[in-house]
């Protein structure tokens, strides 16, 4: 951890024309966005990305809003673009060379600009599909130049620009790179309060759906989210903490519990950080950072435990990450509460990058399978390809070391599977996604990997369907007692049809491979049962049954079916016994498209390929369904009854 500097600034009154506040003269004029051109929005999925996902690059402006010895440390985290006229970019190159800044990583852009808060007008870089663009906005202030900036990295990149016709700044957006957004209510403010209107060109234009647009709890002229909040990660958000006796803390109190109980792009609740700060006039702008890369740099304020309070923060929710503390004791230009390091500075995404896109996170307590498949698409935006031997899973069962499961893919474009196995009920399991390309770029998901991966815990084991074929009339008749159980059936061949052969009487293997019951056939197998005759066979719980209830599964292997009976052994040792029959139909299986489920008894058909994704549903006794769209292999048809018991057949389309 290094401080770029090591002098606090002094606390003083603010010069309030030198901040983000509009001049006398601008705040007497109208708003000129004379360099704005509206366009239609992207044809292409537009994306927009996290400050937290790769950069390659970082933007500023001359003359500075931030110290030399902090453009010294950014040029060797990546590339420094230094907007600049072209008058003043020889005095940009001698101060840099002086602070020690690798020229190497330094481009200069010769353009005009209006202030430093290059975060405000600086552009908003996106993916159109696998391409970079930038979209534009009205910039809320009467800077024409800096307004014009968008179109001046479009040029200087070569990558298409879209017009989105809305009064935004930078400072009042923040996105988690997967469709959420974040701003306060200031951008339905500037676009005269017309909501459904700022919804929809947010969603057209950057891919923002949902787009939560909260209270402002500062209070403040600025009004921008970056003064009180952050993203940290896609699931993490900080939120700024007063103490309780501050006039504003109700209302950061009402913003945290918004975001801690609203789902992120994973599907459950954010985890909301908070850094405290002491409020009134003393300095502490801590959730106006930069992240960039792998390292967090975290302006400083003028209390020292607030200060190093804010870094503990930082290092607990970025694990892994180098958090950077960053003082600035220049009297024009050092940090503000509503104005510091974050405002000063914008991101460039490496246009390159290889993003993991695993969105059916796992997560909480999951119903028991055999396993667990982790879906993930991996976007190579270099254009090389995939490293095949490198799409993988990690995952821990409780707190063991790290297996590995490589993923393959499942026939939609992009997307692979791998599986987590090898638990049992009741297990914690960390995972996390990693993938890699030929043009060498590597990422996880989550970006901490096994520092802050993600979690689930295995449900206890429950029944497990064998996909049983009966379709003969055998009968079955129950005694039990608090001890065992007797079971019995019957031949129901009558008059001159051949006897049954029974063949078989055995417990299902179980996932923890013990036996629960002891198995006594009255007569030795194979055996021929004559018409109307009655085979009788008891059951009892043997030692491994041990306490609690316990459900197992008994077949009965016969030349004219198979008969399966569930078989619950409670703390008691009580047993009961129930047939599950089945009189459902499948067919055609194989089937070259269409195929039918029938059966009297039948309430629903769910049919999942075979990472767990359900493709199609329906209700009804007979049902006709539509497989020629569908790709070639396995597929798995749950079949529920009226009383809610669940078959489940394989169905292979051809």
């Amino acid at each position: 951890m290094m401080a770029v500097t090591a002098v606090q600034a002094q606390e003083r009154t603010p010069d309030w024309k030198r901040w983000h506040y509009l001049s006398e003269e601008e705040m007497n004029s109208p708003v000129r966005n004379e360099n704005f051109s509206e366009t239609d929005p992207p044809t292409g999925t537009p994306r927009f990305v996290g400050e937290f996902e790769p950069m390659q690059g970082v933007m500023i402006r001359y003359p500075l809003g931030i110290p030399t010895s902090l453009v010294a440390q950014l040029s060797n985290n990546c590339h420094v673009y230094c907007v600049v006229s072209s008058s003043s970019q020889s005095s940009a190159q001698s101060s840099f060379q002086n602070a020690g800044v690798n020229m190497n990583n330094v481009t200069f852009v010769n353009a005009p600009s209006d202030s430093y808060w290059i975060r405000d007008y600086g552009p908003w870089y996106i993916f159109e599909d696998r391409n970079p663009a930038i979209v534009d906005n009205k910039y809320n202030r009467n800077r024409p130049n800096d307004d014009n900036m968008s179109q001046v990295f479009a040029n200087f990149w070569n990558i298409p620009m879209y017009g989105m016709n809305l009064t935004h700044t930078g400072g009042n957006m923040m996105e988690d790179g997967r469709g959420h957004g974040v701003s306060d209510e200031l951008v339905f403010q500037e676009n005269s309060y017309n909501e459904t209107n700022v919804r929809n060109k947010m969603r057209d234009y950057l891919g923002i759906d949902p787009y939560h647009v909260t209270i402002d709890p500062q209070g403040d002229y600025i009004a921008h989210v970056d003064c009180w909040g952050k993203y940290l990660a896609p699931d993490k958000i900080l939120i700024a903490q007063l103490p309780q006796s501050n006039s504003q803390y109700a209302l950061y109190e009402q913003v945290a519990e918004y975001f801690a109980t609203t789902n992120c792009c994973w599907g459950y609740p954010y985890h909301v950080y908070r850094v405290p700060e002491p409020g009134g006039y003393t300095l502490a702008p801590y959730t106006n950072s930069l992240i960039l890369n792998k390292s967090v740099y975290v302006p400083m304020g003028d209390n020292a435990s607030y200060n190093q309070g804010a870094i503990e923060v930082y290092q607990t929710a970025m694990p892994g990450y180098d958090i950077v503390p960053v003082y600035n004791n220049d009297y024009y230009t050092s940090w503000e509460n509503t104005d510091a390091l974050h405002c000063r500075t914008r991101g460039v995404m490496d246009f390159n990058m290889l993003f993991v896109d695993h969105r059916e996170v796992l997560h909480g307590e999951l119903e028991w399978q055999e396993e667990y498949p982790v879906v993930s698409k991996f976007i190579a935006y270099s254009g090389m390809d995939l490293k095949q031997d490198s799409l993988l899973v990690y995952y821990s069962i409780n707190g063991g070391e790290y297996q590995v499961a490589h993923m393959t893919a499942t026939g939609e474009p992009d997307e692979y599977v791998g599986h987590i196995t090898g638990f049992q009920g009741g297990d914690e399991i960390d995972y996390y996604v990693f993938g890699a390309d030929e043009s060498g770029h590597r990422y996880t998901q989550p970006v901490f990997a096994e520092l802050d991966p993600h979690h689930f815990t295995v449900g206890e084991q429950g029944l497990t369907d064998m996909g049983l074929f009966i379709n003969g009339s055998l009968e079955l008749e129950l005694n039990e007692d608090h001890l065992e159980a007797e079971a019995s059936f019957t031949n129901g061949n009558y008059g001159s049809l051949a006897p049954i052969e029974i063949t078989n009487i055995y417990e299902v293997e179980n996932p923890l491979g013990e036996a629960y019951l002891v198995i006594n056939p009255e007569h030795e197998l194979p055996y021929s049962l004559s018409a109307e005759e009655t085979f009788h066979f008891t059951l009892n719980p043997n030692s491994q049954a041990g306490k609690g209830t316990i459900t197992t599964f008994v077949f009965v292997e016969s030349s004219d079916k198979q008969l399966e009976y569930m078989v619950t052994i409670d703390e008691d040792v009580f047993v009961s016994v129930t047939e599950i029959s089945s009189e459902t139909k499948l067919y055609p299986n194989p089937t070259n498209g269409n195929f039918t489920v029938e059966g009297a008894n039948v309430a629903k058909v769910e049919v999942y390929n075979l990472v767990g994704q359900r493709i199609y549903a329906g209700q009804g006794q007979m049902i006709n369904i539509n497989a020629n769209d569908w790709n070639k292999g396995m597929y798995l048809v749950n079949i529920t009854n009226q009383n809610g018991a669940v078959e489940t057949k394989k169905l292979v389309v051809r």
